[in-house]
């Protein structure tokens, strides 16, 4: 397969992959990580171009028999009509659980207000979260607990948006973290805060922002 390197081809390659969302997601966020500054350090292969039929991303330099921890490589095959090539939905390809994707994408519809059915605890503001954070993250993850999720999770921290709401002690309450394929990875509310509409807003203001640095948000 031919790896693209040329930026030109990039641009090129999101603008052919735009047009077959929702099926070309599972590389489509990967290639938009790439055109903007390529903060996982991804690559992208084709099995021949202009004229493609299957494209892969993937951490640069990756071997078949490497070690990516929890990388998820993304494969979309086009005979045509973009067709996703895996062994799963593709929204558990790229992570997202179904309840949390369909939150995503009716909050982001229509971009409301993130405020207007929140009741927060007092004091509770957005804030971020710091590397310091990442055991909390381990600890909370559905795949996490392990020194290798641990990498993972320490590394889109330090690479990736994320939306935290704080309490009035600066400590995380709820967030919101995405990952080399611009997708939800990991959102969590601390039990103790929930049904207050926390995830709700950090839902809202990640789609917010996701959508201002031209991500597609679907529900």
């Amino acid at each position: 397969m031919k790896i693209l390197t040329c930026s030109a081809q990039l641009q090129h390659l999101e603008g052919i992959l735009r047009k077959s969302l929702p099926i070309a997601l599972p590389v489509f966020g990967a290639v938009l990580n790439i055109n903007r500054g390529n903060p996982g350090q991804f690559e992208v292969l084709v099995d021949k171009w202009p004229e493609f039929g299957a494209v892969l991303a993937r951490p640069s330099g990756e071997v078949a028999s490497g070690d990516t921890g929890h990388c998820r490589r993304g494969v979309t095959r086009c005979p045509g009509t973009c067709q996703v090539c895996s062994e799963h939905p593709w929204w558990e390809v790229l992570g997202w659980d179904l309840g949390v994707l369909g939150a995503l994408g009716s909050i982001a519809a229509g971009f409301a207000c993130p405020w207007g059915h929140w009741e927060p605890a007092p004091g509770v503001r957005l804030g971020s979260l710091s590397p310091s954070h990442v055991d909390l993250l381990n600890d909370t993850w559905p795949y996490g607990g392990n020194a290798r999720s641990r990498r993972f999770l320490a590394e889109i921290l330090g690479r990736f948006p994320q939306v935290c709401l704080q309490d009035g002690s600066g400590q995380p309450v709820a967030w919101v973290l995405t990952d080399h394929f611009g997708t939800g990875t990991h959102s969590y509310t601390l039990p103790e805060h929930r049904r207050r509409g926390h995830m709700q807003v950090a839902l809202t203001v990640a789609a917010q922002r996701a959508h201002a640095r031209g991500f597609p948000t679907f529900g």
